[in-house]
């Protein structure tokens, strides 16, 4: 796949942009034309098509239709404040009445996403007579697509489930590959299954209420995407780094679409995470780390895998496996994304959590080193001591940023 290196290189075809709440007019973006709305995954888990289209959520009753699994009660899992800005764009394609979806809610926060809430919600199923037949659709982000995704894994030994995905992380990351699953106290998604959902259902116009620090983190994801398999579309986030930020419909569309088809291609190539798609955790080793010292209090998940890429780029750099341009270039497109918050932890204290990380096998810590832009692979070799090393130099940079 080539991706123009800016919007004045290459060929590319006009589009209709959507309105958005956000301003009033919003300059167009020409996009590559082999950039397509349709974005298949295939898996042994089964093959659905991710659809990213601005304006598609009032439409949602037709494309659930088409999946041939919206014969039977429709539930919505989502969160008090996601229904009050859209339930009327959700329902407005719907049967009022009894035929209606019935909306099930979970309360916003990384903290509800344990089994309790998994628990609560499927005796909410069995009281309003949810069966095997019935179709379960997340609608949220990252937290509601994982718990939600893994109810419909183990409700009645399984029931299909549809991704309709309102941040910009989740529509990039967490609505596509069939992985869902919940936290425990001693570390994050250590509770899970694969289970893939039948389609999902991608409207980027969705982000115009994303509060700006939730859609920049969110965007860090497209950052990891890029240093892992798309050196041009680093490129590309480089110069559009700004219109992305304003939240322009447009730009966030195009990239939203070539995040996906990486994510796609490498989730294809390895449903369960045996092999490649362990590549996906870059900055994550770190990141969750720090989100378990911190409580998933403090940042947001995009900021901590920021700090995590941050730390894992500098290791690779003292190995001399990344050049000091290609880590500089990084760090600057993650820190234009930025401020990224500060955090209180010892170097330890991270080290320590990280032995907790579910890419480690036996005896085994796997760690994802980015090698160029573009490319990046799984080394088993990393002692405590380089991590360490990583570690107190993103500390060192975090203490630097309150002086």
């Amino acid at each position: 796949m080539r991706l123009a290196r800016s919007e004045t290189e290459a060929r590319h075809a006009k589009s209709k942009l959507p309105r958005s709440p956000r301003k009033k007019t919003i300059p167009r973006l020409r996009y590559d034309t082999s950039i397509v709305s349709n974005i298949s995954v295939h898996t042994a888990g089964g093959t659905y098509v991710v659809r990213v289209e601005p304006d598609q959520l009032q439409n949602l009753s037709r494309h659930l239709r088409k999946t041939g699994l919206a014969k039977g009660k429709i539930f919505v899992v989502t969160t008090p404040e996601v229904w009050a800005l859209w339930h009327k764009r959700f329902l407005a394609s719907f049967p009022k009445g009894d035929d209606a979806p019935r909306v099930l809610f979970l309360p916003s926060g990384e903290r509800y996403k344990r089994l309790a809430s998994v628990e609560k919600l499927a005796d909410e199923l069995v009281q309003a007579s949810a069966r095997r037949d019935s179709l379960l659709v997340a609608f949220g982000g990252g937290v509601v697509g994982d718990l939600a995704g893994f109810l419909a894994a183990i409700y009645m030994r399984g029931i299909p489930c549809v991704q309709v995905p309102t941040t910009y992380l989740a529509q990039i990351d967490s609505s596509v590959g069939g992985k869902t699953g919940v936290n425990l106290r001693t570390g994050k998604n250590l509770i899970g299954s694969f289970h893939q959902p039948v389609t999902v259902l991608t409207d980027p116009t969705l982000l115009a209420t994303l509060p700006e620090r939730e859609l920049r983190a969110g965007i860090i994801e497209s950052i990891k995407a890029a240093v892992l398999g798309d050196a041009p579309f680093f490129t590309w986030l480089e110069k559009n780094a700004d219109a992305m930020r304003r939240g322009d419909v447009a730009s966030l569309t195009y990239a939203i679409r070539v995040s996906v088809r990486i994510k796609a291609r490498i989730v294809s190539a390895d449903e369960r995470e045996s092999g490649q798609r362990m590549l996906l955790n870059l900055g994550h080793t770190i990141g969750h780390a720090i989100e378990a010292a911190t409580q998933y209090r403090v940042l947001r998940h995009g900021e901590a895998i920021a700090w995590g890429m941050i730390a894992a780029v500098r290791l690779a750099a003292a190995r001399s496996a990344l050049t000091q341009r290609d880590a500089e270039r990084i760090e600057r497109l993650i820190h234009r994304f930025g401020p990224l918050p500060r955090f209180s932890a010892t170097a330890q204290h991270l080290l320590d959590l990280t032995d907790a990380d579910k890419k480690n096998r036996s005896r085994t810590r796997n760690f994802i080193l980015p090698v160029k832009i573009g490319k990046a692979i799984v080394v088993t070799n990393v002692t405590a001591e380089e991590m360490l090393v990583a570690i107190r130099s993103l500390l060192q940079t975090v203490r630097e940023m309150g002086a």
